[in-house]
């Protein structure tokens, strides 16, 4: 497998192609790393090829909110500048006035 270089970073807001939710980067695989069993479960014809960055996402949807793990192929960039608001945001990220997400920067004691 060769690997690709990740088009999303960490903090920023994407969306999903196909389904209603959004969510925050806080996470990137450069290729397929979660269980085999989870791949499979993707039914055939829509399963994402591994060699590709795969995203763990604070996710969110008109409902709940939860981690979520999907293909860059899956993804585009979230451009509404709407707020997220997944409650494990804010234990890493930082919202800065200009709409965007930032890691935040732990200071040693």
């Amino acid at each position: 497998m060769k690997s690709r270089i990740a088009k999303f970073g960490l903090g920023q807001v994407v969306r999903h192609r196909k389904f209603p939710f959004r969510g925050l980067v806080f996470d990137i695989d450069p290729e397929f790393s979660n269980t085999e069993e989870w791949w499979l479960s993707i039914p055939e014809g829509q399963r994402p090829s591994k060699d590709q960055p795969y995203y763990h996402l604070y996710a969110e949807n008109s409902e709940t909110e939860y981690v979520a793990y999907v293909s860059e192929q899956n993804l585009l960039p979230d451009e509404t500048g709407e707020p997220l608001r997944h409650p494990q945001i804010d234990e890493a990220f930082v919202r800065s006035e200009d709409g965007g997400y930032h890691p935040r920067v732990l200071r040693p004691n």
